[in-house]
């Protein structure tokens, strides 16, 4: 076989399986494309304004918490697109709150389109139940979460039942297994390094039991408004710190200056005495350690 005949197989090769496919009437495969006309807001509003501030709490929190890292995505109330059938059947999922870790913080994302992350699903999901949602939270999507999305960890509250939050770690192999609360009530997120448990305090007005995020120690993960104000509060207690400090040094001080006061006028009180005595103005100064000028004074006075 020829050079020429060497370098034209190949385009042979691939004309001759053009002609075949072409002769058995079959066409020839190609991929189907994502779709693109995407949905990122439904219109159906949250169940409540104290959700709205929950879902709010949590991410605002987790941001202030990682405030150093830019390595994760966190969202909140924003549709998960995870294949095509789910489009073609307007089946939204839209987890209230999910970390995504070791992905750009892209804030520009309307929402989380699997195909566009590179395969990447929720790390961390947390569902705030209400009374209409509560058994699709506990039913289909926890199935949802398990099988197809793999998510690590899977937490659900209900933010007017205090005592509701429950919470799975995923096994490999039996699936989501429900994390053991401590003596506080919290469970342990294992993703985050973060305990999740409840807080009683005002956020916007509203004075509840809230769903908030605890470090390792068992701090409250605290919100930028809550950093400020105890960072407000510290700076206050440093500058009362200080001007205690000041003001005892001034005390001392006046302490000082009025012992020494004291001091000199009992040696002048004693050297008028001994001058009475007819003691010499030198002795005088050489007993009580003054001045000849100022036994001189006194004598002169």
């Amino acid at each position: 076989m020829t050079p020429q005949q060497v370098a034209s197989t190949p385009q042979k090769l691939v004309s001759d399986s053009q002609d075949l496919v072409k002769d058995s009437g079959a066409e020839v495969w190609q991929p189907s494309m994502p779709p693109t006309d995407l949905i990122f807001d439904d219109g159906e509003p949250l169940e409540s304004s104290r959700h709205r501030v929950a879902i709010n709490t949590l991410i605002n929190s987790i941001r202030h918490h990682f405030a150093q890292r830019n390595d994760y995505f966190v969202g909140g109330n924003m549709f998960v697109y995870y294949s095509s059938q789910q489009v073609k059947n307007k089946d939204f999922k839209g987890p209230d709150f999910f970390v995504v870790q070791d992905v750009p913080p892209d804030p520009a994302r309307l929402g989380w389109v699997v195909w566009e992350e590179n395969g990447r699903y929720p790390d961390v999901i947390i569902e705030l139940l209400s009374d209409t949602t509560e058994v699709a939270d506990l039913g289909t999507k926890k199935d949802l979460y398990e099988k197809v999305f793999k998510t690590k960890d899977y937490f659900v509250f209900h933010p007017y039942k205090a005592n509701s939050l429950q919470g799975w770690r995923l096994d490999n192999y039996k699936g989501y297994q429900p994390i053991e609360e401590n003596p506080e009530g919290w469970v342990w997120c294992e993703t985050l390094k973060l305990w999740l448990g409840t807080w009683q305090g005002v956020i916007e007005d509203d004075d509840a039991v809230w769903l908030r995020f605890y470090d390792e120690a068992g701090n409250l993960v605290l919100l930028p408004q809550e950093a400020e104000k105890q960072y407000a509060e510290a700076e206050r207690q440093r500058a009362d710190t200080e001007q205690q400090r000041a003001d005892t040094e001034r005390q001392r001080a006046d302490a000082e200056r009025q012992r020494a006061d004291a001091e000199r006028q009992t040696k002048l009180n004693a050297a008028l005495q001994l001058l009475q005595m007819g003691m010499s103005v030198e002795q005088v100064a050489q007993i009580l350690s003054l001045t000849v000028e100022e036994v001189q004074q006194m004598s002169s006075s």
